[in-house]
């Protein structure tokens, strides 16, 4: 077995560890919920984290598939203000102690033909970005604009601002800003994103805003 070969069935064998460990933790939120139904109690907080966590591990365990296959993009048809306002709430575990507030205008929709659980791990990854870019107190807006058969998904943060010359790179593998990142998060983005007819580009980044676009084709609900 070559060193390509022994990497390949050491990637299978972690992907099934982990798999298996994602659906013990999606039978333990089954069993809460059948707990909280038997004792009849409706925490809307705990329904949230829950269903954060459901999506969590989908997202995860649909990640894992791409050890697998070079081809794993399940393409059907989505409402792209319900995955942007589901992006939204489970990037929110990520304000931990900071001050931030995310807004969002999204006051139209449109289908889309995308990857369903790639699309909204990209949505979860850019807002994550802008979170961390914010050293205490801002505000990041996610904005929704339907314009000929296009979708303009604009993410946005005043937080630090990206440097020129790092503006030129950041979609390259292995770039980072962090002192612990893999330089990997807006890579796959990028290239998940293509893979769904769709463009991340930086639109700009000044000590005032930094702000991603997406643009991808639609038709109209």
């Amino acid at each position: 077995m070559n060193e390509t070969e022994t990497i390949f069935e050491q990637s299978r064998c972690i992907s099934h560890e982990i798999r298996n460990h994602l659906s013990i933790c999606e039978i333990y939120t089954q069993i809460i919920r059948k707990h909280l139904e038997e004792e009849n109690i409706n925490n809307n907080s705990i329904n949230n984290a829950l269903n954060c966590i459901s999506k969590s591990l989908k997202i995860m365990s649909n990640s894992l598939l791409d050890l697998k296959s070079l081809n794993n993009i399940s393409l059907k048809n989505c409402d792209l203000k319900e995955l942007l306002q589901e992006g939204i709430k489970l990037s929110e575990v990520y304000i931990h102690d900071k001050e931030i507030k995310i807004k969002s205008d999204i006051k139209t929709s449109a289908q889309a033909l995308i990857d369903e659980n790639k699309f909204l791990a990209c949505i979860v990854n850019i807002i994550k970005n802008a979170i961390e870019a914010i050293d205490k107190k801002g505000e990041i807006k996610v904005s929704l604009e339907i314009k000929d058969n296009n979708a303009i998904i604009k993410i946005s943060n005043n937080g630090e601002a990206i440097s020129k010359e790092k503006q030129k790179i950041i979609f390259e593998e292995g770039f980072t800003t962090k002192k612990t990142g893999s330089g990997l998060g807006l890579h796959i983005c990028a290239t998940n994103l293509k893979a769904q007819n769709a463009i991340l580009k930086l639109n700009k980044s000044t000590p005032e805003i930094t702000e991603f676009e997406i643009i991808l084709p639609v038709f109209r609900n």
